[in-house]
């Protein structure tokens, strides 16, 4: 399919079907335009901007795109829907429903922060609940609907992914990332050894920047109005260095200092470890949780099998079944792709390199009928034969260790950038 460029103005068409009627905003990859159908319904599309991408990446991008747009179709009243996507001109497009009121930026400092901020962490428990990490929480991607409600919004291409694809210099032009990083976690922003796996807790440090920020009118590692403040400011969120303080000056702050102090902590390991963490430390609202529905597992009578769901990564949507697996061996080794290591569960990961080629090990007890997942593989060359991964595995942001942990359907296992859902049939 050949690529061309768009430069749509108002009152032209995009798909000879949606009429524009409004620039709403562009970003380092997309343009989002608020567009009207034939029947009058209101609409914003999001076009992804190939035209201007390095044709390296171009494929990379739209299945991240196309993520976008699954992401979009969680049921979740906290976050933005995509309706539909198609392409104009070669650019892949979503159609999603369109908030008329703005992002948290235009919010009023009197405002109910206590319920949107509880709004914002349901979207996340729906995202964490479906293996998705947003990576690029700010008060620019949350936001308000017709009715009020705060929407989380911009989760594909976006945060950590784009600094990483920076660093490894395979964009045609430097990605803008300044704004983000304000609410990047310090593992994220200068990763150890070990630490360079995504999870929810990097949402939930992001959060508390937000929320800080949203109540206070500051950020809270300090001033970062250039790049000069930048060294000073990353310093002080390593070292946790902040003002709590100025949360004392109004009810919101004191009702939130608590959770936002959980949520600030430097070590993700300490940190607030999910959503419903978060929203246990906040007053509820009423009526607000009855549209959320956990991940229920099956009756343990009822279930013939377990399957793991890829979430995230670059094999969306692959599934397998552990069941199936196992009647030819009831030990299942998983790690990246690779010509040299035969993986029982081979996780293709050719945009990174986060996932270790001997990752974790998955094991059947038949007595029991139980799965156990392990982190690091039998390896007769390592000390005590047993080898660990670089980057940890990890069951619900909690990390696993070589002693293994008993999988329960509705569980996320992360390693690297990929997130496999436990699902029991």
């Amino acid at each position: 399919m050949s690529i061309e460029r768009c430069d749509f103005r108002e009152g032209e068409y995009i798909d000879s079907q949606y009429t524009i009627t409004k620039r709403l905003g562009e970003g380092a990859f997309g343009l989002v335009y608020k567009v009207v159908d034939y029947a009058g319904n209101v609409y914003a599309l999001k076009l992804l901007k190939l035209w201007e991408v390095h044709p390296e990446i171009r494929q990379q991008l739209s299945d991240r795109f196309e993520m976008e747009y699954q992401t979009g179709r969680i049921e979740s009243p906290y976050l933005v829907h995509s309706l539909g996507h198609g392409f104009v001109k070669g650019n892949p497009y979503i159609l999603m429903e369109f908030c008329p009121n703005g992002d948290l930026t235009k919010m009023p400092r009197n405002a109910d922060w206590n319920t949107i901020g509880q709004q914002i962490l349901l979207g996340l428990k729906a995202l964490h609940q479906c293996g998705k990490v947003h990576r690029d929480l700010k008060p620019e991607n949350v936001l308000i609907k017709q009715d009020g409600t705060a929407v989380l919004t911009d989760f594909g291409i976006s945060g950590d992914r784009n600094k990483r694809m920076t660093e490894r210099n395979i964009l045609g032009k430097p990605t803008q990332i300044f704004g983000t990083y304000p609410y990047m976690p310090p593992e994220q922003v200068q990763p150890k050894r070990g630490d360079a796996t995504v999870l929810p807790t990097t949402d939930i440090f992001s959060y508390g920047v937000m929320m800080y920020q949203l109540l206070t009118g500051y950020l809270p590692f300090g001033p970062l109005n250039d790049e000069n403040e930048l060294v000073l400011y990353l310093k002080n969120a390593r070292e946790g260095n902040w003002n709590r303080n100025a949360l004392t000056m109004s009810s919101y702050g004191l009702m939130f200092k608590k959770l936002i102090e959980g949520c600030l902590e430097p070590d993700f390991k300490h940190r607030l470890q999910s959503a419903d963490e978060a929203l246990q430390m906040l007053p509820p609202v009423n009526n607000l949780f009855s549209s959320i529905r956990d991940f229920v597992p099956l009756d343990p009578s009822q279930v013939r099998g377990l399957l793991l769901r890829i979430m995230q990564g670059e094999e969306y949507g692959r599934t397998y079944d552990l069941t199936q697996l196992a009647t030819r061996s009831y030990m299942l080794t998983m790690g990246r792709q690779d010509l040299g290591t035969n993986n029982a569960i081979p996780i293709v990961e050719n945009q990174s390199c986060y996932v270790s080629r001997k990752h974790c090990t998955l094991e059947y007890d038949d007595q029991a009928n139980v799965w156990f997942i392990r982190d690091g593989q039998w390896d007769r060359n390592s000390t005590g034969g047993w080898k660990r991964s670089t980057n940890g595995t990890y069951v619900n942001s909690k990390e696993v260790d070589q002693n293994g942990y008993y999988l329960q359907a509705g569980d996320i296992i992360s390693i690297g950038d990929t997130k496999l859902r436990v699902e029991a049939y």
